[in-house]
């Protein structure tokens, strides 16, 4: 059977870079993937899922919050991945949201962000690194710890806002060591996690690809038309 079809948004700053790394994640999940950028075509309806990757601070303008000035701003692609998550939802696609994309999964279903999140949480360790440095810890009885169990999880870190009002159906199933939020989920159909931190990076570390295949096997379930968290505990539990 053909492997679902992820697509995938990027800076078209940096986007030539992660979207390879990108790819190899979804290829060693069963899945392959498609680059989707600002001002290209992008249409939720010819994929079988969708990741909504990493990159500039989100526009205050979608969720009312203050303008800064040292924010890096990109408000086509803002407006592109907000459309691609309310057709995701509309569709019943599932998400995978990375950094930047779990704030715009967030911000898409009615969320607010904490602009300056280390201002806020002075208890989280403030680090911009690709490497595992990050300690956070898993929610009990959510679909993150599913997937990867509750034990402390190392991750990376490279953002400066973070959720801060939950989306309308979502609940939090991570947090760091200062209580900021690292991870949310939806609690229904269609299956979407949103992750602080960068997995992409990470390949070589079982939890990580974890989080791509489940996204990869909702992203089949769809394209069968069978319900996707179901299908995805079910493959939990085989693998």
């Amino acid at each position: 059977m053909t492997r679902p079809l992820i697509g995938v948004t990027t800076s078209n700053r940096s986007g030539w870079r992660i979207f390879p790394l990108m790819a190899f994640n979804i290829w060693l999940a069963g899945g392959r993937a498609i680059r989707w950028g600002a001002g290209h075509a992008a249409d939720v309806a010819t994929v079988d899922g969708i990741i909504i990757g990493g990159g500039d601070d989100i526009s205050p303008d979608l969720y009312g919050g203050r303008l800064v000035t040292s924010a890096r701003l990109d408000p086509q692609r803002d407006a592109l991945e907000r459309a691609l998550v309310d057709d995701a939802v509309t569709h019943e696609k599932p998400v995978l949201g990375i950094c930047r994309g779990s704030q715009m999964l967030n911000v898409a279903l009615g969320g607010t962000l904490h602009q300056d999140a280390y201002g806020v949480y002075q208890g989280s360790r403030f680090m911009r690194t690709i490497l595992p440095r990050k300690t956070v810890i898993i929610e009990p009885r959510t679909r993150l710890a599913e997937l990867s169990n509750t034990d402390p999880m190392r991750v990376n870190a490279l953002h400066t806002q973070a959720v801060e009002q939950l989306g309308d159906g979502l609940r939090v199933s991570a947090r760091d060591e200062g209580g900021m939020i690292q991870a949310i989920e939806r609690l229904t159909d269609p299956f979407a996690i949103g992750l602080q931190w960068h997995p992409e990076h990470l390949f070589y570390a079982h939890r990580q690809r974890s989080l791509f295949r489940a996204l990869v096997c909702a992203a089949a379930a769809r394209r069968d038309n069978a319900p996707q968290i179901p299908a995805v505990a079910a493959d939990t539990r085989r693998g």
